[in-house]
């Protein structure tokens, strides 16, 4: 399935259906990927205890936080060649918002089961 498409979204909430509860990693989170191929590209997560319940292109109302970054660093984080947590530091992923909620979900991106996860969906992209 070709990245950043709602099949690409589909089935990252699919595999999501098996990681381990997150208490308090809950949010309303939009992305905004700048530079693809065929211009930006927005997308959506509603995520409750760690868990990805919702997942679209385009935007969604009252985001907790809205995370921006440019679709080289997009890739290379789905690619497994960057750290989502080492984007954020060094400023090359832009976050508004809600910081705590932010910070929450964060510590889930260095799970084994999160891992997994990121693999399975890597494993099935069209990058």
């Amino acid at each position: 399935m070709k990245y950043l498409s709602q099949e690409w979204l589909d089935e990252a909430r699919r595999l999501s259906a098996g990681q381990p509860d997150h208490p308090g990693a809950t949010a309303r989170v939009q992305w905004v990927v700048k530079g693809a191929p065929g211009g930006e590209v927005k997308y959506s997560w509603v995520l409750e205890n760690g868990h990805l319940l919702e997942s679209h292109l385009g935007t969604i109302d009252d985001p907790d936080f809205t995370l921006t970054l440019s679709y080289a660093d997009s890739t290379a984080v789905h690619q497994g060649e960057l750290d989502l947590n080492v984007a954020f530091m060094q400023g090359r992923m832009k976050a508004d918002g809600n910081m705590g909620k932010l910070m929450a979900l964060l510590p889930i991106t260095k799970s084994p089961e999160y891992a997994k996860l990121q693999l399975a969906l890597r494993d099935a992209t069209e990058f």
